[in-house]
């Protein structure tokens, strides 16, 4: 991405307000097993509250914080997350982002990007005419 992406689009990465924020006031506190990264601030706000961001490891998309780091990110505890987190079970799947609009997202039979073809509808179902 040029520079002029880095400072117009969000979208596709931080934007350079973002990184320089992050160096100047932000203290990296963890990495998810994506390779996202959690900031803090180092300094509390007026109200005493510390912000919390992270710096995605690829596109900006929010279904890609798992689970431990989305409470921490929104304040559930103030430690990071490994320190919380009992052992995985046996039975837990792995961490998978939102696969909406690229190509391994779910198209049922008859979508159209399947192809559009679709089992004929059986039982009580007429289709309308104009002359009926």
């Amino acid at each position: 991405m040029g520079i002029l992406g880095k400072i117009f689009t969000w979208w596709d990465g931080a934007t350079i307000g973002t990184m320089l924020y992050t160096s100047r006031k932000g203290e990296h506190v963890g990495t998810d097993a994506q390779g996202n990264k959690y900031y803090r601030s180092r300094k509390p706000d007026a109200r005493g509250k510390e912000r919390r961001w992270v710096i995605y490891n690829g596109p900006n998309d929010a279904s890609r914080v798992p689970s431990e780091w989305h409470g921490w990110l929104h304040g559930a505890f103030d430690d990071v997350p490994e320190s919380h987190l009992p052992p995985p079970q046996i039975w837990e799947a792995d961490f998978t982002p939102n696969a909406t609009g690229t190509q391994d997202a779910y198209r049922p039979q008859g979508a159209l990007e399947r192809g559009g073809k679709r089992a004929k509808a059986v039982g009580d179902y007429e289709a309308w005419s104009p002359e009926g």
